[in-house]
């Protein structure tokens, strides 16, 4: 045994090298099972998102409607939509006849404003009238010309953009819109969708945490059936043996 070295202290040298490693160990592992976790609640999002859902759906007064922070707006914007739709749908009305009786309603009640004023007061008052801005008309062309443009747009480079999973969840998005409009009219479908999108975001943010924890298990459930399958399926292909010839 070399001089300077006794079995005392070779015995606390291999003690002290297994602290350390043990340490080491806890240590590695703690910062590992910390970037695990943090990943995994940032995949177990819906649609992995990182941003909060007011910000996703735009940030703006829409995205207010949509959940509901005024509930007066929201339940005013909802209660027409749905009013239009049973006179519409229900009623069977069209948009033509609506605008002939709102228009001559409106012109019968001008006329006995005007004529009985007067024969009233003996004085005819000024009967109020009603005149559209012209701005108001410029700026719903351009709102949905933008919005049909963004459509357009986002689809294109869907299109184009290499990515065959989002290819494919679109195309059977638009799919299942054209299976949805051959069973039902296109305001129905157009008010679906309304009543979809004052309804949905908002109970998806009240029931986050449950919603993307259903969502996670389900997707992982979904994988691990497609493993089992994906490995029965190539366990049943048979493999031939390729040998070549031995070289003389």
């Amino acid at each position: 045994m070399p001089e300077g070295i006794t079995p005392e202290n070779l015995l606390n040298n291999i003690m002290e090298t297994f602290h350390d490693g043990g340490q080491k160990h806890k240590s590695a592992s703690f910062f590992q099972e910390e970037t695990e976790n943090s990943v995994s609640s940032q995949f177990n999002r819906l649609f992995n998102r990182q941003k909060p859902i007011h910000h996703c759906l735009g940030g703006g007064k829409s995205a207010d409607s949509m959940l509901w922070r005024n509930k007066k707006i929201s339940a005013g914007v909802l209660i027409s939509a749905t009013a239009i739709w049973v006179l519409f749908e229900w009623l069977n009305y069209n948009f033509l006849s609506l605008l002939c009786f709102g228009l001559s309603f409106g012109m019968i009640a001008q006329f006995l404003w005007a004529n009985a004023s007067g024969v009233i007061n003996r004085s005819s008052s000024q009967v109020p009238r009603l005149v559209l801005p012209e701005d108001l008309f410029i700026n719903i062309a351009k709102t949905i010309g933008g919005e049909i443009n963004h459509g357009l747009g986002v689809l294109q480079n869907v299109a184009s953009g290499g990515n065959l999973k989002q290819f494919g969840v679109v195309i059977l998005c638009l799919w299942a819109a054209g299976m949805i409009g051959s069973f039902c009219n296109f305001l129905t479908v157009i008010y679906i969708g309304f009543v979809a999108a004052h309804t949905l975001p908002v109970l998806y943010e009240r029931y986050e945490d449950e919603v993307d924890g259903f969502v996670s298990n389900a997707l992982e459930k979904l994988q691990g059936h497609y493993k089992k399958l994906d490995s029965g399926v190539r366990n049943r292909i048979p493999r031939g043996s390729f040998r070549g010839k031995k070289a003389d």
